[in-house]
């Protein structure tokens, strides 16, 4: 039987206006390869245009005027309607609002934005004038995570669009908007499928894993492994290993006990790995909602079982201050 396609993604977009951004990615969502969906379209003004799109292509919507109501208690709203329409993550698409570090925290890493300009360059408004002012050989855009800070969160994605002798801010926009709507929905479709990809996961591991003093990374039966440098190893990062569909982490347990209550509690996320016996745990990396947290402390668990005592002693004495 052929595997079944992962479930799509589900996405809320917020807007203030046009919504054109928001067009782009809906359109996109209609493709059968796209990872996501379109469950909401939501507004802080009843009257935005790109509402009326979205009812017109059975999308749901939101609205609700920020005027009269105080910034923590509209974007209170906001987050409970997002939340009601089991959307998985949130696209800004010309949401001209400045969101409270509490609603931005609720989704971090979770909100994506696009912004007219090559970021770091230009933050907040008016930024093809700036740009043109600048006497900068291009403009651009940029898909980035949204953090409390205005306008500085990670990058995911940018283009740059040359500027022309005779451009106005106007004539440069309307290219520039040209390069948003490519660019937005395949920033998009990176970024809900990222759970998924082995190379996203593996350098998140490796971060960690390279943190605990004297440790190095090598390839070991086909598999990235970390292990005390010219010793033992302690953690093992599998993709689809003998074809077995999974992309976990291997660590080391108490032993057999301890693996049998794990997957007891867990056994989508927790499994027997083969060949590595009774003293080792898999643990599944692309089912989602990994707490990058829990799986460092995995990993120097597992590192303290093949640490020698003089480097658990330094560890124990760094974990004092």
């Amino acid at each position: 039987m052929p595997e079944q396609a992962p479930e799509r993604q589900k996405v809320a977009v917020l807007i203030s206006g046009s919504g054109t951004n928001m067009a782009a990615l809906l359109y996109a969502s209609r493709a059968d390869d796209c990872p996501y969906e379109i469950v909401l379209v939501a507004a802080n003004d009843p009257e935005a245009k790109g509402l009326r799109l979205a009812e017109a292509e059975g999308v749901a919507t939101f609205a609700l005027s920020h005027k009269g109501m105080k910034r923590p208690e509209h974007d209170a709203a906001m987050d409970a309607a997002i939340r009601e329409s089991g959307a998985q993550w949130v696209a800004l698409a010309g949401y001209m609002r400045i969101l409270t570090d509490e609603f931005v925290g609720k989704w971090e890493g979770r909100m994506v934005n696009i912004h007219p300009s090559l970021l770091p360059k230009y933050t907040g408004l008016h930024t093809h004038e700036r740009a043109i002012a600048a006497g900068d050989s291009h403009g651009g855009v940029t898909v980035h995570l949204v953090t409390p800070e205005l306008d500085d969160g990670p990058i995911l994605g940018q283009i740059p669009v040359a500027i022309l002798p005779d451009d106005t801010p106007d004539s440069l926009a309307a290219r520039v908007l040209i390069a948003e709507h490519q660019l937005y929905s395949r920033c998009l479709a990176r970024l809900v499928t990222r759970g998924r990809n082995p190379d996203w996961l593996l350098e998140h591991v490796r971060a960690s894993a390279l943190a605990l003093p004297e440790t190095d990374e090598v390839v070991s039966h086909g598999m990235a492994c970390f292990g005390i440098v010219k010793g033992k190893k302690f953690a093992y990062f599998s993709a689809d290993h003998h074809g077995d569909g999974r992309i976990a982490l291997l660590v080391k347990i108490s032993g057999v006990d301890e693996q049998a209550i794990l997957i007891e509690q867990d056994a989508e996320r927790y499994f027997r790995p083969a060949y590595f016996g009774d003293a080792w745990i898999g643990m599944r990396l692309d089912i989602g909602d990994n707490d990058w947290g829990a799986i460092g402390d995995w990993l120097s668990r597992s590192w303290r079982t093949v640490a020698p005592k003089k480097l658990t002693g330094l560890l124990d004495a760094a974990d004092e201050f």
